[in-house]
């Protein structure tokens, strides 16, 4: 009697967990798009090839980091197939942000607003940031859940930190490559819009990403088991109550 019960109730819908794992990895995304365009700069103890003695990145290299994070949770948690719906969903999002930014822009400004030309200056320095990210994001998310769940198919369960800093490693890589190279020279090139940068700066940013982003990755391993672990436990534990109910 209960197994017919608990069947007529079918799916119960987003678990909490996926609503926030998603809920961040939009928001990192997002906010990625957005402060990418300011170059930050960071001294160093030492020097190092190219980059020097300053580490530079894009203002988005924390904030896309993160949706590393987000991803690889949720693809420990849930699945292949349903990581890659969240990727590609994401993926269209940038063309909300895109459209949004430009429709702004274009909209007539009252005379006690910000300076349109400043305004422009600075949004629309995003669109190069954002198709930059268009197609580093494409191929560097889906690279990064099929190699999370290559490992996955050869170490089961076990083995979570090599998942995680591994796959996040590698496509993290070519995200990075992909991103700096059309968001700082390509596309400032083609659309007219912001400064195309000097290769040694373009080499500087690409290094002082992926080191950020590498550095992320191996530390946020504790943290991907922790949400993993907690997760999993609140979800047998609801699973257990339903099966009983």
């Amino acid at each position: 009697m209960s197994h017919s019960r608990s069947q007529s109730r079918g799916p119960s819908g987003p678990t909490v967990a996926q609503v926030a794992l998603i809920g961040l990895f939009v928001t990192a995304l997002v906010t990625a798009q957005l402060t990418a365009s300011k170059v930050l700069a960071f001294s160093l103890p030492v020097s190092l090839p190219i980059a020097g003695a300053e580490l530079a990145l894009p203002g988005a290299a924390v904030a896309y980091a993160l949706t590393f994070l987000a991803s690889d949770c949720y693809a420990e948690l849930y699945g292949r197939r349903a990581t890659q719906v969240v990727v590609n969903v994401g993926f269209a999002m940038n063309f909300v942000v895109l459209a949004l930014v430009w429709s702004t822009i274009a909209a007539p400004a009252a005379d006690s607003s910000i300076d349109p030309g400043t305004f422009a200056d600075v949004l629309g320095a995003s669109t190069n940031i954002v198709l930059g990210s268009l197609l580093a994001y494409v191929v560097s998310q889906n690279w990064d859940v099929i190699v999370f769940h290559r490992i996955r198919d050869y170490t089961g369960r076990e083995k979570l930190w090599l998942r995680n800093i591994a796959s996040t490693a590698c496509s993290q890589a070519i995200d990075t490559v992909i991103f700096v190279a059309v968001g700082f020279a390509a596309a400032p090139a083609l659309l007219g819009v912001g400064a195309v940068l000097r290769l040694e700066t373009l080499l500087g940013l690409m290094i002082g990403q992926y080191l950020l982003k590498l550095a992320i990755a191996v530390l946020d391993t504790p943290i991907v088991y922790a949400i993993v672990s907690f997760v999993r436990a609140r979800e047998e534990d609801a699973a257990d109550e339903t099966t009983v109910a």
